[in-house]
Formats: C-alpha cells, sequence, structure tokens
C-alpha cells in the first residue's frame, strides 16, 4: 500500500488539543505526540465498519488481538510471549501507570531519564512514589545515558523501577542494541 505522508492536513479549529492550544501562531507544537497525517485507510475503513453496527457498549479484547501482537514479535525480534503476559490498556498514561502500580509500592522510588515526557512524573507521583531522575547528556547534538549517574541510583534499595522510553520522548533517540545491552548488564 503507498500511502502519502507528506500530505498537509491543516489541524488548527478541528479542537486539536496540540493546535488548538496555542498562544500563538508561530509555536510549532511538537510537545505532544499527535500525529499530523490522515490515519491510513485500512484503519479508517475497519473503524467505519465497526461503527456502522451501531452499539457501542462494554467490549472485550479479542484473542486476534493478542494474536497479532504476539505474532508481531516473533515475526519482527523473534521474541515469544503468551497472550497471559500481555495487559491490554487504553494508551501509553494509563500503561505506565499500571506498570508503576504492579512493580512498586507506596514510597519506592521510580528513576526517570530526563528531559522526557511529563506524564512520567505524574504518573510517578499519582501512585505515591518518588521521582529520581537520571538525566540524560547532551553533547555533539544527541543525547546519551549517564551511566555512571544511573549505576548509584539504582544502588538505592528504594529503587525500584526504570521507566525505559525508547524512542525517547523528546530526545528522539531510539536506544542502540549496545546502549540497551548495557543498561541491563548494569542493572544486575
Amino acid at each position: 500500500m503507498n500511502y502519502h505522508f507528506d500530505e498537509i492536513i491543516p489541524r488548527r479549529n478541528t479542537n486539536s488539543y496540540k493546535w488548538d492550544s496555542l498562544t500563538s501562531d508561530d509555536i510549532l507544537p511538537m510537545w505532544v505526540a499527535d500525529m499530523d497525517f490522515r490515519t491510513a485507510p485500512p484503519v479508517i475503513e475497519a473503524l467505519t465498519r465497526r461503527a456502522k453496527h451501531g452499539i457501542f457498549g462494554y467490549t472485550q479484547t479479542p484473542n486476534t488481538y493478542f494474536d497479532a501482537v504476539t505474532g508481531w514479535f516473533e515475526r519482527r525480534h523473534r521474541f515469544t510471549f503468551s497472550r497471559d503476559q500481555l495487559l491490554f490498556t487504553s494508551g501509553g498514561v494509563p500503561a505506565l501507570s499500571a506498570i508503576i502500580l504492579a512493580m512498586t509500592e507506596p514510597g519506592d522510588q521510580v528513576i526517570v531519564q530526563d528531559p522526557v515526557y511529563n506524564c512520567f512524573f505524574s504518573s510517578i507521583r499519582n501512585n505515591r512514589c518518588e521521582i529520581v531522575s537520571n538525566d540524560l547528556i547532551y553533547a555533539g547534538g544527541t543525547y546519551t545515558m549517564d551511566y555512571a549517574d544511573l549505576e548509584k541510583k539504582v544502588a538505592d534499595p528504594r529503587a525500584k523501577l526504570l521507566l525505559l522510553c525508547s524512542p525517547h520522548n523528546p530526545a528522539g533517540r531510539v536506544w542502540t542494541r549496545d546502549e540497551l545491552l548495557r543498561l541491563g548488564e548494569g542493572s544486575r
């Protein structure tokens, strides 16, 4: 399927949180992960078919959803897991809260790598945990992890969780295999 990601679609005056919250026309709203390209036609068609059903009550997550997710990971990354290891959420922020709730107790420390998406902070606070920042290092036009600082912070017995963001928001970094392996080795 060919798709035109470069088609410009005006978003102002459409109740777009991203575009209609601006205080000036000369600001580019790059602070929120809201795409500015049209949704792919197969997605629109699937949503239209579902909407034509006309009933919008409570639904179950179908087995086909779990099969699609586990199949994608197996095909793309040769990583296998069972559907019982998946938790369906309605979005990234509810997923963050579910992870924090499952992996911590109130008062535990949760490490973030700042600058990071602001909802990481509110999700930690809302679960009554302490925010610990392992600030990323900005040099040479890119961000890198501060492994020495991270090692000190994970040594605290109250540090129970690191929220890793990849691709990193807002830095735009996709952590390399070597960076992730180094991160994993340091957490043992």
